[in-house]
């Protein structure tokens, strides 16, 4: 996957968002805190502009990583994002089950 550059986390209550801005575009996964122990990931959105250039993946990685590093569990409702964790495994140790 190539380095598109930096993910930001937004976060205001319990609401969240991995934004990604580039030329004038954004791109964005939003999630759902269920308590201090699992994030619900409900949308993946990325524009045209950004189209196969791994930014949803690179999002969704992000959030995958941070939910390691804080001890949270993911649960993908997102289509996209349900489709990324059946193809990556190694994040099963994140997966709500």
């Amino acid at each position: 996957m190539s380095d598109i550059g930096p993910i930001m986390l937004e976060e205001e209550g319990s609401k969240g968002r991995y934004v990604y801005r580039a030329e004038g575009h954004e791109a964005e996964v939003t999630f759902s805190k269920v308590g201090t122990s699992q994030i619900i990931i409900d949308h993946t959105g990325v524009p045209d502009a950004f189209r196969g250039q791994g930014v949803g993946l690179a999002l969704v990685t992000r959030a995958v990583e941070d939910a390691r590093r804080n001890g949270v569990k993911v649960r993908p409702l997102c289509p996209f994002a349900a489709a990324q964790f059946r193809r990556h495994p190694e994040w099963s140790d994140v997966l709500a089950r």
